[in-house]
């Protein structure tokens, strides 16, 4: 019998009329006895690095790479102390421009200690902020300025045009702060729509030290972050200091508990957006806790440059980031020679066997560690102690080969900007949570509902059903949209549209979404993700969008093949063609298609899921085409408009 990692707290409710079947509620076994509260002498989460820095002021904080010449050099740390001076003035400075309490104030750009400066400002000043991000499609800067009425922005120099350009429709907004320093042009175009235009430095004069500071309480508004959803208008998910605060502290009892929490000698590597809460909430942990944060350039090429010179103890990835450097390993291993190539498969095996039988990670095999192993961990700097992963399913191949390597706890988790980040996470060395994302956090509540349309019961042997939430870190509904609350919140139940399986131990899969299903003409229903899933693990391809059309009774998809698979495919088959019409050639196609279809079968898809037609495409799905959400999901109704004529053409071949 597997060991139990959470407990029933209420039993399951039957099918009535008006609502499905819902299977029994859980917790994780260190809530057992109840959710975790927040203590009552935090109001807001100004408190954590106010009293950080009243018990550290001279550790470093924040941190980033000065740059020469175009070199970035090492990185340049400012202390506790300084950061939290700076953020009370700019505070100061944005009540002397009649921002009060309550106001929202926009922040807009790529992380760096500045976006952190700002957002600790506003907390401290008990001003909502608002992340702007312009990921969410072209007009969404200008969508959440008037939505959301901001009255205040901090930008980043390169994004000051774009804010520029849709001033004239933006009327509440009445002060830019730049990141940096701003062009006299700018200034003066800013001025003739009535708004002022500061430089940082210009800005921080306005405020001084002391300064009166709001009283702030939990029931205030953090922050309105507008979330993307893969149609429609972005929604503004309210937070509350109170789930915030909760969130953060939820993170430490877990690694507390389980693993090891933050001490003051972590370095976090900040990379992951902070438009989003999950590195929103990571990095006021790590405030919280004391430690230091190191920020990325901002450019995806020198990011593990950056890495390299960081040296983190703590990397927050998602997916992508992992499959990327997974493959830069393998590539290497293979091309260190056959003995070297048996050496390191005969520690993985070894070592892997250990873990499977309940060893923790750190003493499955020490010496492997040391003598095979340590060369991997400096893929990532060599000191990394956690690895978490978040924002999509991790392959369990990569997550395994992580856990196995790197001589690190490596965790995934599942959250939503509803559930303030986090509100699901796997147990450190709990093998068994492999290619789960584990158990209920220490806040939150957790149950199945059945969705009789897809075919899936809650009240099953092998319960399935929408994954449902309740607890202490939830959202307080949609900004300006109580229809909207209305739809997911249900009787104090947020629905995710994810669809979950338990586990024997507890955990948590997640097998399917609700939205993503279409029918086909001969009536079959196709739930589109759960194919897609079984189909990216097909070696050959890096990304796949399954499409069928309703009035057609088969399958076609758009698929990005692994460049070095189809180069391969090439030279085995003597074809010479340029990269380019090797992506048009039939053969080549038909070559991934046939894969795809043989990967289909041992996954034991259906017929009328399996694929007629492929089309491939060269370039990765990207967030610039609006074809994915900044947490790599795909936008199916985008995709649709930007690869009409080929899904046309597909059909068109498949049927002739």
């Amino acid at each position: 019998m597997a060991e139990l990692y959470t407990v029933k707290v209420e039993e399951a409710r039957l099918e009535t009329d008006e609502k499905p079947s819902a299977g029994p509620v859980y917790r994780c076994i260190y809530a057992r006895d109840g959710l975790m509260e927040l203590p009552s002498h935090f109001e807001s989460p100004s408190d954590f690095f106010r009293d950080t820095t009243k018990r550290c002021p001279s550790n470093p904080m924040l941190g980033r790479r000065q740059k020469t010449d175009l070199k970035a050099g090492p990185y340049e740390w400012m202390t506790y102390q300084e950061a939290y001076d700076a953020s009370i003035r700019i505070g100061s400075a944005m009540k002397s421009r009649g921002v009060n309490p309550g106001d929202r104030c926009g922040i807009y750009g790529s992380n760096c200690p500045e976006w952190i400066l700002a957002m600790e400002a506003c907390n401290s000043y008990a001003v909502t902020y608002v992340p702007l991000y312009d990921t969410l499609g072209p007009n969404a800067v200008e969508f959440i300025i008037n939505h959301a009425e901001v009255s205040m922005a901090f930008v980043q120099d390169s994004k000051i045009p774009s804010v520029l350009s849709c001033l004239g429709r933006c009327s509440n907004l009445k002060t830019i702060v730049c990141f940096g320093n701003v062009l006299t042009g700018q200034k003066k175009e800013a001025e003739e729509l009535g708004v002022s235009c500061f430089s940082w430095e210009e800005f921080l004069k306005l405020g001084d030290l002391d300064s009166d500071i709001p009283l702030k309480k939990k029931t205030d508004i953090c922050t309105i972050m507008y979330t993307s959803g893969t149609t429609g208008e972005p929604k503004g998910v309210i937070i509350k200091n109170e789930a915030f605060m909760a969130q953060v502290l939820s993170i430490d009892q877990m690694l507390e508990l389980t693993d090891k929490a933050g001490t003051e000698d972590d370095v976090y590597f900040s990379f992951l957006p902070l438009a989003h809460v999950y590195d929103q909430i990571m990095e006021t942990y790590w405030v919280y806790r004391g430690s230091s944060i190191g920020f990325w350039q901002g450019d995806v090429r020198f990011l593990m440059e950056d890495v390299q010179v960081l040296k983190p103890t703590i990397f927050c990835g998602v997916p992508r980031i992992y499959d990327r450097v997974y493959a830069s390993i393998k590539s290497k291993i293979s091309s260190t020679g056959a003995l070297r190539s048996t050496l390191f498969q005969y520690a993985y095996s070894y070592k892997l066997g250990y873990m499977e039988k309940g060893l923790p990670q750190d003493k499955a095999a020490p010496l492997f560690d040391k003598l095979v192993f340590d060369k991997i961990k400096q893929a990532l700097g060599g000191r990394v102690r956690l690895l978490l992963s978040g924002a999509a399913p991790l392959a369990r191949h990569v997550e395994e080969f992580f856990r196995v390597t790197f001589g690190a706890t490596m965790l995934q988790g599942y959250g939503l900007t509803e559930s303030c980040g986090g509100c699901l996470t796997a147990i450190s060395n709990v093998f068994s949570m492999m290619g789960t994302i584990g158990v209920p956090t220490t806040t939150i509540e957790a149950r199945l509902e059945s969705v009789p349309e897809m075919g899936y019961d809650a009240l099953s042997t092998e319960a399935r059903g929408e994954i449902c939430l309740r607890g202490n870190t939830l959202f307080s509904g949609y900004h300006k949209r109580q229809d909207l609350t209305e739809e997911v919140l249900v009787d104090g139940w947020f629905h995710t549209g994810d669809i979950g399986e338990w586990q024997p131990n507890g955990a948590m899969k997640i097998i399917d979404r609700k939205k993503n299903i279409f029918k086909l003409s001969q009536g079959e229903y196709v739930a589109v993700e759960n194919i897609e899933n079984k189909y990216l693990q097909c070696p050959l391809i890096t990304s796949i969008w399954v499409y069928g059309n309703s009035f057609e009774s088969f399958l076609v998809a758009v698929v990005v093949p692994e460049r070095k698979a189809l180069e391969d495919w090439a030279v085995k088959n003597n074809y010479t063609d340029d990269f380019k019409s090797l992506y048009e050639n039939p053969k080549a196609r038909k070559y991934i298609l046939d894969e795809l279809n043989s990967t289909g079968q041992k996954h034991q898809l259906r017929g009328f899921e399996m694929l007629k037609a492929v089309h491939l495409e060269p370039i990765p799905f990207d967030m610039e085409r609006d074809l994915i959400t900044p947490t790599f999901k795909l936008k199916r109704p985008q995709l649709l408009k930007h690869y009409k004529d080929c899904i046309d053409q597909l059909y068109k071949e498949a049927k002739a």
